[in-house]
């Protein structure tokens, strides 16, 4: 790899990583300093958190001092890599299956809100956490024992899955169960929500407390579509990627070329900075105690008592985004200089100006609705 692309790579891993701390740092406090978003399906948010900070303290900060120092790279026997290569799919797998199952309790208080607190109990969570956890601790010890390997790419700076095809059986498990299940899941939430919100936007809704009931505008509905949108769109640019390096490498047996790939692993461990920002974006407050308008009986209580997602903690969410913004336009300054790597900046370009669309068009649809 040519000595501009490693500077680029460098650089984009250094400013993930401090993404990543910086924007996990302010999820964390947001949901500690803020007692309404205390639910007892806290530990999901605190799960996925934590996970993607350990990232941006561990893995991404060791592909940036690789790619610049230890050029020469590590033994994929040793234990430095192995223990590199298990932390790295513990702490990926448990990112994005608890962000999956947060984005599970998300469609239901959304969806399901009369019988929300009967499904999502303080129990059933934890239920859920110890069986993410366990699975995700299984999944990266299989190659200690055997069943698959870690080793050091030379084109990514750091040690991770071997994707060949000897270890095919271990690869489709994490490519599928690991990866694709979860991405998917979340993408089809996110359009059952945005499908939802039409429907209410056709029939009306109101929401009531203990005083008065009020419509809510259609307005409402557009902006949590934008938003879920958004958030499947950036999903699906940072994980199809590394998806398919490694379905490629797994089965026809070639390594794909070095920027692909260290485009892909930026790309997937990126998302540890960008998860905070979306989660802020799609956190819901929680439904108030509603009956139904005056004049309606009680059997209309369903369609007015739906949980309408909106922006909470709007100040903390507009400097997660400012952050982001940030970062991209450095990015950008950052590809500009190194313009020998023509492939690389026109990719990267491609995939960053993608990610300040959608962050402006959120931006201006919520300044226009306020």
């Amino acid at each position: 790899m040519q000595e501009a692309v490693k500077m680029l790579y460098a650089a984009l891993m250094v400013l993930s990583s401090l993404a990543s701390i910086c924007g996990n740092l302010l999820l964390l406090l947001m949901v500690l300093l803020n007692k309404e978003l205390q639910t007892e399906t806290l530990g999901l948010t605190l799960s996925f958190s934590l996970s993607d900070l350990a990232l941006g303290l561990s893995t991404i900060p060791f592909g940036a001092h690789n790619s610049m120092v230890r050029l020469d790279g590590y033994a994929s026997e040793g234990a430095l890599c192995q223990g590199s290569g298990f932390l790295f799919v513990l702490l990926q797998t448990s990112s994005i299956h608890s962000l999956t199952w947060a984005t599970v309790d998300k469609f239901t208080e959304i969806c399901f809100a009369l019988s929300y607190r009967s499904i999502w109990t303080a129990r059933r969570t934890q239920t859920v956490l110890v069986l993410v956890w366990l699975f995700c601790l299984v999944n990266a010890t299989l190659p200690l024992l055997g069943f698959g390997s870690y080793s050091y790419s030379n084109a990514t700076f750091i040690c991770g899955p071997s994707f060949t095809p000897d270890n095919s059986g271990f690869n489709v498990l994490l490519v599928a169960v690991g990866m694709a299940v979860p991405i998917l899941t979340m993408c089809s939430l996110y359009g059952c929500i945005v499908y939802i919100a039409r429907k209410q936007v056709r029939r009306g809704t109101f929401m009531c407390n203990d005083q008065h009931c009020f419509y809510v505008p259609a307005n409402t509905y557009f902006r949590t579509s934008i938003v879920m949108v958004a958030t499947s769109v950036y999903l699906l640019v940072c994980w199809l990627p590394y998806i398919s390096v490694c379905c490629y490498e797994t089965f026809s047996g070639q390594q794909s070329p070095a920027m692909t790939s260290a485009l892909s692993t930026w790309l997937v461990l990126s998302s540890a900075a960008l998860n905070p920002w979306v989660t802020s974006m799609t956190h819901t407050v929680p439904p108030p105690e509603s009956r139904p308008p005056p004049g309606h009986s009680q059997s209309h209580q369903l369609k007015y008592n739906n949980s309408i997602p909106t922006f909470s903690n709007t100040k903390i969410s507009t400097i997660t985004t400012t952050i982001t913004i940030v970062i991209i336009i450095t990015t950008n300054t950052t590809i500009a200089i190194n313009n020998t790597t023509i492939v690389m900046i026109n990719t990267t370009s491609v995939i960053i100006n993608t990610t300040i669309v959608m962050i402006n068009t959120t931006i201006v649809m919520i300044n226009t609705i306020q």
